[in-house]
């Protein structure tokens, strides 16, 4: 099992209740995805209810008190290789950065859908819980 505290890019605001995360800036069809991902996503995700982040950015969705956070429409992951094995979940390829223990990343045509989750949760639970909304959204028409 992988676990690791959340990277320093979450923040607990004090005092607002919202959890700072910096938005990505998708374009062209990724952003169109991204805009059709962010109603089909959860309320809740292994058992963390959806929280507020800052700046508020339709590319950006969190759970919990930066337990799990989610950044569509990101670049390629740097760290992966061409032969990197992706885990399959519902059809749903994700890339587990082995440098970030916490930080995983779908890889579906036409975006990349980096997930950073606390060890206070089941990773493949939420990724699961992931993986049919983000499935849904790669295969409609672009």
């Amino acid at each position: 099992m992988r676990a690791a505290a959340v990277p320093l890019l979450l923040l607990v605001l004090a005092g607002c209740g919202a959890v700072h995360v910096e938005p990505p800036a998708p374009q062209g069809e990724a952003a169109a995805a991204c805009d059709r991902l962010a109603p089909r996503l959860p309320r809740t995700l292994d058992g963390a209810d959806r929280t507020r982040s800052t700046p508020e950015s339709p590319y950006v969705a969190v759970w919990g008190e930066a337990e799990i956070a989610l950044r569509c429409g990101v670049p390629r992951p740097p760290r992966m290789a061409p032969t990197d094995r992706l885990d399959e979940i519902n059809g749903v390829g994700w890339f587990a950065d082995p440098d970030k223990p916490a930080l995983y990343t779908a890889i579906q045509a036409p975006l990349y859908v980096e997930v950073t989750i606390a060890g206070t949760h089941t990773a493949g639970a939420v990724l699961a819980d992931l993986s049919d909304p983000i499935a849904q959204v790669s295969a409609q028409p672009r």
